[in-house]
């Protein structure tokens, strides 16, 4: 079954973020930082510190979050900071969603679905300019 969550993109400050939400709202916050996990060899030494992955759970209410990665290639701008973050169990049905959504070549930014240490995952842009973020459990 498909998920839909708010996915927020922060520019070195998503951990200060996630914890002042999690102060405020209360739940369960997890934070994954890119030096912990196997990535980090892809990045430069100064971004390790940053958040790969955050989320905070309280009931039904779900926020992802994470660091930006991808400067100086792509640099945040207000617009590019928020994205519709999808996951699930059935990577049948997230690798569907993912090409209709997608629509051919009507994209920027793409990164196919590819395996992750934490999942599944695959990105982009499409059409209308709204960021999606895939990633199967």
């Amino acid at each position: 079954m498909l998920k839909a969550t708010p996915f927020l993109l922060f520019d070195g400050r998503c951990a200060e973020a996630m914890t002042f939400y999690h102060e405020c709202i209360g739940g369960e916050l997890r934070l994954t930082r890119l030096g912990d996990t196997p990535m980090r060899e892809k990045f430069p030494a100064e971004k390790h510190d940053r958040i790969i992955n955050a989320h905070l759970r309280l009931g039904e209410l779900e926020i992802s979050a994470s660091d930006w990665m991808a400067s100086p290639d792509f640099d945040p701008v207000l617009g590019n900071t928020s994205a519709i973050f999808v996951t699930s169990s059935d990577h049948g049905e997230l690798h569907r969603v993912f090409e209709r959504l997608r629509d051919g070549d009507n994209n920027t930014r793409l990164q196919e679905l590819h395996a992750q240490p934490f999942g599944l995952y695959g990105q982009f842009y499409d059409r209308y300019g709204t960021q999606w973020i895939f990633v199967g459990t």
